[in-house]
């Protein structure tokens, strides 16, 4: 019953966390620089769960915007990986977004509230 009634949710509230998915993106990536396969699986256990399909675009709009850099780095058990890290501009991005976030998370608590 519980997993019918999240894949409910899921559907029902998915432009809510496609609109969020950007932030929870960079809050993985300001940990430490992270490889793609790293975030699908910190991702995977949480609302956020996404596939490559959606976070390579996503990846390169940020790169794009200056947000996130990447690295190259070898691996003894294959070809050289990509790292993602974030910018200056990114943290600064990223924390305009979480106050951004908060905001609004304590307008939706308080409106309709009774004066």
């Amino acid at each position: 019953m519980k997993g019918s009634f999240m894949n409910t949710s899921r559907e029902k509230f998915s432009q809510l966390r496609k609109g969020l998915l950007e932030l929870a993106v960079l809050k993985v990536i300001s940990a430490q620089k992270v490889y793609v396969a790293d975030i699908l699986s910190t991702l995977g256990e949480t609302e956020f769960e996404t596939a490559e399909g959606t976070l390579y675009p996503l990846l390169s709009r940020l790169r794009r915007d200056k947000y996130v850099d990447y690295e190259w780095v070898e691996s003894e058990t294959g070809p050289p990986r990509k790292y993602y890290l974030l910018t200056a501009a990114g943290r600064q991005y990223m924390h305009e977004t979480e106050t951004y976030w908060q905001t609004l998370n304590s307008t939706i608590a308080t409106v309709g509230a009774k004066q």
